[in-house]
């Protein structure tokens, strides 16, 4: 059997041999009377006092009320819709995720980490701006295709590649999925009328208005399930491969088809009924497959779809109960299922990240090793850049709701400027000064990462480094906190070294292997955001969109105080990592180069990661979060100048401050007087490099 073929690709579960028909009856039964008992509970908890008592009463027929209102009524209005609605999403979640595990080979696979999800909620969302009405049933399909397209989309780009394909898989699917967010964010912001309240809904919500939705969905779901089940026996054979199924008469490609057809009408269904919640069809299909070492016959596909089906309603349950046992229930009414069910979520990526075996380095795209070795190359490249970056700060300037003109910049320095001009002018240097210093920050950090790793698909928004500043910039902003815009800095750099710090010792645990660092990044990135989502839907709602436009990366409302810890920071971390460019070099080559000529290489990558840690929180407080930075001006820097940091690190940073500032240049500009906050811009650009890089790396 060859890598290819291999399951899951990356992951080391155990293997047993199937087990028998009544044992998969009997989990199933346990599992369907588990469901059972915690939907019981699941209908104790609301804003109405309604206990199990109450409930048997009710069904013995005699009248009843709690807290004034009937428990009848309770139940029907707000109660059964929402608990059926939970076991249809979680059923359908479940489902799906065993579906494209099982054809991919791949136990992170999942319809969140394959852009499934992000795809039918953009799309959803797309209708919603544009003020088109259409009925429940064309919401459904409208979410199918944009599920689908982004499916498709995410296979296509991940290809077969030995070795490196289930990493290779999430990766492409995780760098979908933020430029389908990005998207979605820009449409939230833009249409922010008739987008009202899908923010919160964004993140999955149960809330329903009757059973009507659901019941519905109900026989779509059986459907779907049926033609899973059909599709079990083929399932099974393609648990050894590829080459051996088709050896046996399987047709790979028509079975691989109907079962990512079937996953993605169920995460559709899903998205439609509450939302797109969350990591349910990541972790159910794994607590599925766990319990399958003990009980052998979960393995057989008959038996696992459906059990895997029940774990995802009995997780959405258990979540949306514990939620509100724990926050109360008018507490919890503002905060969505979706954010507890992704905690769990990147609880289990990070955990099977850690069980991830070495697939072997990802190299530099082939045109990054082609690089101007001359120094008069390297001269003429740091001028081009030095004039391309002072022509987009110009523009910059000049440009925006109200275009200006040169001469208006002299009469502005001049102090003699008329009033719009100059309130133009004060307006918008702080703001492109804020956007050069931490472009050049996050380009600096990128390259920095990309060494100390030895990942070219490393950077400090992929590994969730930024996401844990805005958390702790979100924190202090959602509490109140007093102290101002120093304790503003201090929390959101002391996140993100707290962050960068988890990171690393995770994957340094087994031995530090590129793949593992980037998987641990990006499921501490999930668990992050879902805290932040949490904050804000807990603080004022009148400062959520304020605070989600920040997060999303803007420069809007920058003054000169905001940029000094950014151009501070590069002041001091410029000359230190110039100083370790030798040593960096030598890093960046393998593990035991440096060793043999006397580097000690623990202590020089944690210094360089600490200082990019530094630089990329910093960065937040000027830009808010921006990802993609750091992995394009890197990349870019090597294809123009080569791998030597001496060279790459000062156009890394140069590229670093074009990207930026271009960016925020169109994000005012395009839609004027309206402003796309310039961390969308650049996901909608990095996310497509990001895959072109991914589909150019080869192991």
């Amino acid at each position: 059997m060859t890598a290819r073929t291999a399951a899951p690709s990356g992951m080391s579960l155990p293997r047993e041999k199937p087990g028998g028909g009544p044992a998969g009856v009997a989990v199933l039964v346990l599992l369907l009377l588990m469901t059972a008992l915690v939907g019981v509970w699941h209908l104790t908890q609301g804003t109405s006092s309604v206990s199990v008592g109450d409930l048997v009463r009710h069904l013995a027929g005699e009248r009843d009320t709690t807290g004034g209102a009937p428990v009848g009524e309770i139940l029907t209005g707000s109660r059964v819709p929402r608990l059926l609605a939970g076991v249809a999403v979680g059923f359908a979640l479940g489902c799906a995720g065993t579906l494209l595990q099982s054809v991919t080979h791949n136990t992170l696979a999942s319809p969140d980490t394959l852009a499934v999800t992000a795809g039918a909620y953009f799309t959803l969302t797309l209708v919603a701006a544009f003020g088109i009405a259409v009925p429940l049933w064309a919401s459904g399909a409208v979410a199918f295709a944009g599920g689908l397209v982004a499916a498709a989309l995410v296979l296509l780009l991940a290809g077969r590649a030995a070795g490196t394909a289930g990493t290779r898989l999430i990766l492409a699917g995780s760098a979908t999925a933020m430029a389908l967010d990005a998207g979605t964010g820009m449409l939230l912001i833009l249409f922010g009328k008739n987008t009202t309240g899908l923010f919160a809904w964004g993140s999955g919500s149960l809330a329903q208005l009757n059973i009507d939705a659901s019941v519905r969905a109900l026989p779509l779901l059986g459907v779907v399930l049926c033609v899973a089940l059909a599709l079990s026996r083929r399932l099974d054979v393609m648990n050894l491969g590829d080459d051996t199924a088709s050896t046996l008469g399987v047709p790979i490609r028509s079975t691989r088809v109907t079962a990512v057809f079937c996953a993605v009408v169920l995460t559709s269904t899903a998205v439609t009924l509450a939302g797109p919640i969350s990591f349910v069809g990541l972790g159910a299909p794994v607590l599925a497959r766990l319990i399958a070492v003990r009980v052998g016959a979960l393995r057989r596909h008959l038996f696992l779809v459906p059990a895997t089906g029940l774990l995802g309603a009995l997780l959405i349950l258990l979540a949306d109960a514990s939620l509100r046992a724990l926050q109360g229930a008018d507490e919890a009414a503002s905060i969505p299922t979706g954010v507890p069910t992704a905690l769990l979520g990147s609880v289990v990526i990070v955990v099977l990240a850690l069980r991830l075996r070495d697939t072997g380095r990802l190299r530099e795209p082939p045109h990054a090793r082609i690089a101007a070795r001359s120094r008069r190359a390297f001269i003429l490249v740091v001028c081009g850049a030095v004039v391309l970056l002072a022509g987009a700060v110009l523009v910059a300037v000049l440009a925006g709701s109200l275009w200006l003109r040169t001469g208006d910049l002299v009469l502005w320095a001049q102090d003699g400027a008329p009033g719009l001009v100059g309130q133009a002018l004060d307006d918008r240097v702080p703001r492109v000064i804020a956007a050069v210093l931490a472009g050049a920050a996050l380009g600096l950090a990128g390259c920095v990462v990309q060494s100390a790793v030895r990942n070219p698909l490393a950077e400090p928004g992929v590994l969730g480094i930024t996401a844990g500043a805005g958390l702790g910039a979100a924190s202090v902003v959602t509490s109140g906190v007093p102290g101002g815009r120093p304790v503003l800095i201090a929390v959101a750099v002391a996140a993100g070294l707290a962050t960068f710090a988890v990171i690393a010792l995770l994957s340094w645990r087994g031995g530090f292997l590129p793949d593992r660092f980037v998987l641990i990044g990006i499921g501490c990135g999930y668990g992050l955001s879902a805290v932040t989502t949490f904050l804000l839907l807990r603080a004022d709602p009148y400062n959520t969109p304020r605070i989600f436009t920040w997060l999303s990366g803007t420069t809007y409302g920058r003054a000169l105080p905001d940029v000094v810890p950014v151009a501070v920071a590069l002041a001091l971390a410029l000359p230190a990592l110039l100083a370790m460019r030798g040593r960096l070099d030598l890093l960046a080559v393998d593990e035991d180069t440096p060793r043999i000529v006397g580097v000690k290489v623990e202590r020089t990558r944690f210094t360089a990661l600490a200082i990019a840690a530094v630089l990329a929180a910093l960065s937040v407080i000027a830009v808010g979060v921006v990802g993609f930075v750091g992995l394009v001006a890197p990349h870019l820097a090597r294809s123009l100048v080569g791998a030597r940091h001496g060279r790459s690190i000062p156009v890394a940073m140069l590229l670093g401050g074009v990207l930026v500032c271009a960016a925020d240049v169109l994000g005012r500009t395009l839609v004027a007087p309206a402003q796309i906050p310039v961390g969308l811009m650049i996901a909608l650009v990095g996310a497509p490099y990001f895959v072109w890089i991914l589909r150019k790396s080869r192991a």
